[in-house]
């Protein structure tokens, strides 16, 4: 199986996410979205795929989400895109797209729902085990 993650290396969930992969045994292509963001057609595709909002797939914790006043209650959808892709760092992470579907994967044991069943117990970074 292929599978692409948007990653970021200094996130836990992304982290554990990737880890879930490699303990599957798929080798997924890495994208650093804050060195390599994706363009519009991407971003716009990932939400579509996923079903999600930009509203649900913003990042608001460490971001500049208040400062670029985006929790204003007249801020569009397509405002909130547009700042996603002016500024990745609002991009919640991480996506993961493989032939079964593409998943926000918050937290990390979303990813089960786009691979194959694990053969064995994972453990997460905090020692939390999942396995389906």
């Amino acid at each position: 199986m292929r599978a692409t993650i948007y990653h970021n290396p200094d996130c836990g969930t992304s982290r554990n996410t990737l880890a879930i992969l490699r303990h599957a045994g798929i080798e997924a292509t890495v994208i650093e979205y804050l060195k390599t963001p994706p363009d519009r057609a991407t971003l716009k595709r990932l939400l579509h795929d996923t079903g999600l909002s930009p509203l649900q797939a913003v990042r608001k914790k460490g971001t500049p989400y208040f400062e670029l006043g985006l929790d204003d209650l007249l801020i569009t959808p397509r405002q909130i895109f547009d700042a996603m892709i002016a500024h990745p760092i609002l991009i919640n992470r991480p996506f993961v797209v493989t032939e079964i579907g593409t998943r926000l994967c918050r937290p990390s044991e979303v990813v089960l729902q786009i691979i194959p069943p694990l053969r064995t117990p994972f453990t997460k970074e905090d020692g939390e085990v999942v396995f389906r």
